[in-house]
């Protein structure tokens, strides 16, 4: 039998023949020979890519998930501070709209704290006031110097009076009483007051001040009041319910309604 040889290529030889093939398949560089299959080298778009993408990533910047920054806007803080001095009264007043109907009132009448600080509670505003009026004539100067400064303070909370409902109303029971009590935050000065006390005073405070003092808000305020007592013949309920009546309608009419943009007017003014 003939024997014939073989020739065996050295791995020298190997290596230089899978260089060849490499190359003539566009590939540019080799790295080495091994068993597992060789990576695909990156295009230069995805070293690009690698590199800008490493960058972002550095400098902590990552475009696909940035968000417009969130702008807060301070809330509106419907709040009055007011002095009033005069010969006859020494007044200081704060008001918070937006209160939660705490008060701390001392007008020198018993009474007449009771009304105020049933005001507060009702219409949830925060009222402090002190007042040190000429008692030693009469009570008329304290209270209706108190609806002048209370008015103002209304007047100063409500600022524009944009997004506000404007219009305020209740119908008001306290047992044999019923009240009627209807605002309207329009810049004009009006008070409407249909009501008759069997008494002339309740405690210290007369009773006829009490139109006085509605007199002294609705034109410091600038505003519509109308009171009118549907039924009812006890003062002291009826003075009741009309000071918690009005602060229900005032409450109503200060709240802000999302639907109303600027002021609730054709006019485009309060």
């Amino acid at each position: 039998m003939e024997t014939r040889t073989v020739p065996v290529k050295n791995e020298e030889a190997w290596q230089d023949e899978i260089t060849e093939e490499i190359e003539s398949m566009g590939e540019t560089q080799l790295t080495g020979v091994s068993d597992k299959p060789s990576e695909p080298v990156k295009s230069s778009a995805e070293d690009l890519k690698a590199v800008t993408g490493q960058a972002a990533l550095e400098e902590g910047v990552d475009r696909a998930s940035e968000k417009p920054a969130i702008q807060e806007t301070e809330p509106v803080l419907r709040r009055a501070e007011l002095t009033r001095n005069t010969k006859e009264t020494r007044i200081k007043l704060s008001l918070n709209l937006d209160g939660s109907g705490k008060s701390n009132i001392n007008t020198g009448i018993g009474f007449f704290d009771h009304m105020l600080e049933g005001f507060a509670k009702h219409g949830f505003f925060d009222l402090e006031t002190t007042i040190n009026g000429d008692l030693n004539v009469d009570g008329h100067h304290t209270v209706e110097d108190c609806g002048i400064v209370l008015g103002n303070a209304i007047k100063e909370a409500c600022g524009d009076k944009k997004g506000i409902k404007r219009y305020g109303s209740m119908i008001l029971p306290m047992d044999d009483v019923l009240v009627l009590c209807a605002v309207d935050l329009c810049g004009r000065p009006y008070l409407a007051f249909d009501a008759e006390f069997p008494t002339e005073r309740i405690g210290y405070l007369d009773t006829e001040l009490i139109r006085e003092f509605f007199y002294a808000v609705s034109y410091s305020a600038m505003m519509n009041l109308h009171i009118r007592v549907l039924s009812g013949c006890n003062s002291h309920h009826i003075a009741e319910a009309m000071f918690k009546a009005f602060a229900k309608a005032l409450d109503q009419a200060t709240q802000f309604d999302d639907r109303i943009s600027d002021v609730l007017s054709t006019k485009g003014a309060l």
